[in-house]
């Protein structure tokens, strides 16, 4: 009886954090856009965001990864691909696309990452999907045409759009990549690393001038309060990204991966709760209309997904047992 009531509390707390990792990643549009609307650049905005997150991740890093560097040098790959695609790529699209169009609804356009990368899987293994899994793709691909208002009058930016699929494909990248568990390093360092590449890569971009680099010393607006533009900088550092990847840690050591995955998909929610609430930006009815296809196309993704692992790794167990039995009776 103690033991269920240990794993119920685990599995609540893991379920808190989960969420508590979604409100806050949720929230970096927010502090975003805040700054850019008073001349911060997207490429300045993306710098201090991975610069100051490494920085505060580095002692964490270095303590977890004491007598495992060799893990990192034979993992370099995954570690490089982590950093470029799925944290400096997706959050420089991410920035680049609220310049144009409301940070929840880029943000639902970046949660099709699931999508893409099924239809990437399909393209690179020629085998196809369920039934379900393409259900779920239909679904989040009119989800998108709703909220982007195409053929309805009052369409999205285009270059909104666009960058926001950028972005999902870093989405995308990082469930691959952050799935495996193949290298042996643990979520906290792989997150830290990822972040330190990626803080190193926008920072040289920004110095040799490849990406636009300014920033502003006037008031930024947040809700109702005006504050210094170092009060939105550390929100979005403490709080939408080393909070945020903590937490979603924390979350996925106590709910394994399927569960907490499932529950992070409630960003897309929270992005309309805080644009909402703190940018007085309400969707319309036909983008309310688009988030939920999408959000429901995503979770119909993903358990087709699932269905279709669990019939293989079935199918593999029946047929290592048959030649298990074959053995034996010869």
């Amino acid at each position: 009886m103690q033991q269920v009531r240990g794993l119920r509390s685990r599995s609540l707390w893991g379920f808190l954090f989960a969420i508590g990792s979604a409100s806050s990643f949720a929230l970096s549009g927010i502090f975003a856009s805040a700054l850019m609307a008073t001349g911060w650049s997207a490429g300045a905005t993306t710098t201090a965001r991975l610069v100051f997150a490494a920085l505060v991740l580095l002692v964490p890093t270095i303590v977890a990864l004491r007598g495992q560097w060799g893990l990192v040098l034979r993992a370099w790959r995954p570690v490089l691909l982590f950093g470029m695609l799925a944290v400096a790529g997706c959050q420089l699209a991410y920035f680049l696309a609220i310049q144009f169009i409301p940070p929840s609804l880029a943000l639902l356009i970046e949660f099709m990452g699931p999508v893409l990368l099924v239809f990437w899987m399909w393209l690179r293994t020629r085998v196809a999907p369920s039934v379900l899994t393409l259900l779920g793709a239909a679904l989040a691909v009119l989800g998108l045409l709703a909220i982007s208002g195409v053929g309805i009058g009052g369409a999205l930016h285009p270059l909104g759009i666009f960058f926001a699929l950028i972005a999902a494909i870093g989405n995308a990248v990082y469930f691959a990549a952050g799935a495996s568990t193949a290298h042996g390093i643990p979520p906290l360092p792989f997150v830290g690393l990822g972040l330190i590449i990626a803080a190193v890569m926008i920072s040289l971009a920004s110095l040799l001038g490849v990406l636009p680099f300014a920033v502003s010393g006037e008031v930024v607006r947040l809700a109702a309060f005006e504050v210094h533009p170092a009060v939105a900088i550390a929100g979005m550092v403490l709080i939408s990204t080393v909070a945020a990847y903590v937490l979603g840690v924390a979350a996925a050591r106590r709910l394994g991966a399927t569960m907490s995955s499932f529950t992070g998909y409630s960003e897309a929610m929270f992005g309309i709760a805080w644009t909402i609430l703190l940018l007085a930006v309400v969707p319309t009815p036909a983008q309310w209309a688009g988030a939920a296809l999408i959000i429901s196309g995503v979770v119909t993704v993903r358990i087709g997904e699932l269905i279709r692992a669990r019939r293989h790794r079935r199918a593999f167990a029946q047929g290592t047992q048959r030649s298990r039995n074959g053995r034996a009776s010869s």
